[in-house]
């Protein structure tokens, strides 16, 4: 062996261990923080290279960040099977039949099978749990993702806390508050990037739709990706997700502009996929001082188009009746809704509906004098 290949091997060895060093100290602090169940340093930690590292470490942090008490009993949670099915069960087994397309590799049909089943039962005990909640197409991606990470007996309650805390806007009778949030990347590219918000002033930014409504979890198809991406997803308030897109067309500033404005069709087409191959670290760093210099409060959408009920605000502003048992916790709320309660998701849910039915009754009413005023 000469002396270049022996100091080569002595470099990577010594590099090796310098990682691994790093590893272990990170590793050393998530449990020291998830011990205190101190949600100011696990956001940290979940915004820095790497996030929470395994799988077995995010079993301990994702439930403190869900708010879910250190001693919950599944056993507690009345039997879901006997409960009357849920209006749209139909759609959830159409969805759960395409599950499991990218991850994870399994090795016989059998196996496949068996998480489908599970990836069912998962979803449903949610739904009959909380019938008022509307199931709709892609929540089964975010699922297979708490399904494949976190122990049987904490699927469930997380899943539940997230729906109805977290995703809520999206399981209305309708899209109207999706759509709302929206509304705000165009407001983040007008106060960081003028150039770019003029250019694309011509499409609407329903591309971002798939990205935003799973968390990313329909388009990101390799596990380990998406599992980084959900440790500061769930780490940050709900809006993160929103400025995340809107991190993600800056990125594409240079191909954006090789496009003409006056086709959105195209702009769309770009805009719909996530770029490849996606720099998951620059992109949770940018999307960290994109939301630091431009907080929600600076973009109109945010007053006026955004529902005080919406869980963007109901998460950011930590507003509930009560915290759930044994969910103390450290370094504040974070916006991450711990300290709420599933009822406070139902009373902010049925205030949405009516708001719904309210501006329904609204444009009615305005077609109907405008009827009026023709004649």
């Amino acid at each position: 062996m000469s002396e270049m290949d022996s100091s080569s091997e002595s470099g990577d060895s010594l590099h090796e261990k310098v990682i691994d060093s790093f590893r272990a100290e990170k590793e050393e602090a998530i449990l020291k923080a998830c011990k205190q169940r101190d949600l100011t340093k696990l956001r940290a930690l979940a915004e820095s290279h790497g996030g929470f590292l395994s799988d077995e470490i995010r079993q301990q942090a994702w439930p403190i960040l869900l708010g879910i008490p250190p001693k919950y009993d599944q056993d507690s949670e009345p039997s879901w099977e006997s409960l009357p099915p849920h209006k749209d069960e139909d759609q959830v087994q159409l969805d759960v039949d395409r599950a499991f397309c990218y991850y994870p590799e399994h090795e016989t049909e059998h196996e496949r099978n068996l998480q489908k089943f599970q990836l069912s039962s998962l979803i449903l005990s949610v739904l009959r749990r909380y019938p008022y909640l509307h199931y709709f197409q892609g929540y089964h991606d975010i699922c297979q993702v708490l399904l494949l990470v976190l122990p049987p007996s904490l699927r469930s309650i997380a899943l539940a806390r997230l729906s109805a805390l977290r995703i809520r806007d999206f399981m209305l009778p309708n899209l109207q508050a999706a759509i709302a949030q929206l509304r705000l990347i165009p407001d983040i590219l007008r106060v960081s990037d003028p150039k770019l918000w003029r250019h694309l002033s011509g499409t609407e930014p329903f591309f971002a739709l798939s990205g935003t409504l799973t968390m990313y979890a329909h388009d990101i198809t390799t596990l380990g990706e998406i599992t980084r991406l959900f440790d500061v997803l769930l780490a940050r308030e709900p809006v993160f997700s929103v400025y995340m897109f809107a991190a993600i067309v800056r990125s594409r500033r240079e191909e954006l502009f090789d496009t003409p404005e006056d086709e959105p069709e195209m702009l769309h087409s770009i805009l719909s996929k996530l770029p490849k191959p996606l720099n998951l670290e620059g992109l949770i760093k940018d999307t960290v001082a994109l939301f630091e210099n431009y907080p929600p409060e600076r973009l109109p959408s945010w007053r006026w188009g955004i529902s005080g009920n919406s869980v963007l605000k109901t998460a950011r502003e930590e507003t509930g009746t009560g915290k759930e048992q044994g969910t103390e916790r450290r370094g504040g709320g974070g916006g991450v809704a711990t300290g709420q309660t599933m009822e406070d998701g139902k009373r902010f849910f049925e205030k949405q509906v009516r708001e719904l039915m309210w501006m329904e009754r609204g444009k009615k009413a305005k077609k109907w004098i405008g009827r009026i005023g023709g004649r």
